[in-house]
């Protein structure tokens, strides 16, 4: 039965107009307009109670405040963090998603790992929080009392000493094989799983020497169970003034460090991005959360995305280059 015009432009009125409704939630995302409207999801990729799930309660607590919006936490811990952010990468890109990035799970597993179930193209990177060095440790039986002196042993002792690290592919063990290349040094690799672990063994004397991460180390440095003989950033660390930088012990440029950041799935609309990387460094600008990152030697960063993806691209070529060195491969 053939509608008369009057009905059929009617129809057709009403049509265009339910598929404007339908395109509108797409067209707010895009022009970040009444966004967010509901709780956001901050994946870490590893479990409670390490460093990690520490900058990430300190950075949901601050966003609450700046989105309007309650932003829990999830811990997804597993496979050293290649768990979580797999279940990030993959998740709907309406910014509602979050992943508490880092430099193991979105720099040195790329060159570890044989099958990484995600690429970096698959995250829209929003900003670098914060840094931390690695920081080079002798336990109090070392006879090398300086970095110097680490060095002078180690090349006159060839195969001699130990060094320990959380775990065959991990960024102390990495910063180690560089500064083996670097020095022309050789150690015998003793992998843990977990600093923990490796502490333990340090201060009984087990092993010698280590790179760890900063606030992992400072109470065993502060208390003098170990001995700080330098740090892997190119400035000293307000944490450790007195403790020289490995770049300005004779190795320019070398750097190891540990960092955290906020991204999210690729294809995030920008104007979320753009949104999210506002609050997140006002957030970041919050005298509680920098007095808690910096008293355990994190020094606040807080940039822009296109700063933070070219940051990612230099450190997953800097960590892949360390990586083929050493060999170190993970199934």
């Amino acid at each position: 039965m053939q509608q008369s015009k009057p009905v059929a432009r009617k129809r057709l009125a009403i049509l265009a107009a339910a598929g404007a409704m339908a395109m509108l939630p797409g067209i707010l995302m895009a022009q970040g307009a009444a966004w967010p409207t509901k709780q956001l999801k901050l994946v870490v990729p590893f479990p409670a109670g390490g460093s990690t799930d520490s900058v990430g309660r300190l950075l949901a607590a601050e966003l609450s405040k700046e989105l309007g919006q309650t932003v829990v936490v999830e811990n997804k811990g597993g496979a050293n963090g290649n768990i979580g952010s797999d279940m990030v990468a993959k998740s709907e890109p309406d910014g509602y998603t979050l992943l508490l990035s880092g430099v193991g799970s979105n720099a040195i597993s790329y060159a570890v790992y044989q099958n990484m179930p995600y690429r970096d193209s698959d995250f829209a990177h929003i900003s670098l929080l914060a840094t931390g060095p690695n920081v080079l440790v002798a336990n109090n039986d070392f006879p090398g009392k300086t970095f110097a002196e680490f060095i002078k042993l180690a090349r006159e002792n060839p195969g001699k000493y130990t060094h320990a690290s959380s775990g065959s592919g991990s960024s102390g063990h990495l910063a180690m094989e560089m500064l083996k290349q670097d020095a022309k040094i050789d150690l015998v690799h003793v992998p843990y799983k977990g600093g923990a672990a490796a502490i333990t063994d340090m201060i009984g004397g087990r092993v010698q020497v280590m790179f760890l991460n900063q606030d992992t180390l400072l109470p065993q440095v502060t208390s003098g169970k170990l001995r700080a003989l330098a740090v892997a950033s190119a400035k000293r660390n307000p944490a450790y003034p007195d403790t020289p930088t490995v770049a300005e012990s004779g190795f320019p440029g070398f750097s190891a460090e540990s960092w955290f950041g906020l991204s999210a799935p690729a294809k995030t609309p920008p104007a979320v991005i753009q949104r999210l990387n506002q609050a997140t460094v006002k957030a970041l600008s919050s005298p509680d959360i920098r007095q808690k990152l910096e008293s355990v030697g994190f020094v606040v960063v807080a940039d822009d995305p296109k700063s933070f993806s070219a940051f990612v691209d230099n450190e997953i070529t800097k960590w892949g280059k360390a990586a083929k060195a050493s060999g170190a491969k993970m199934d």
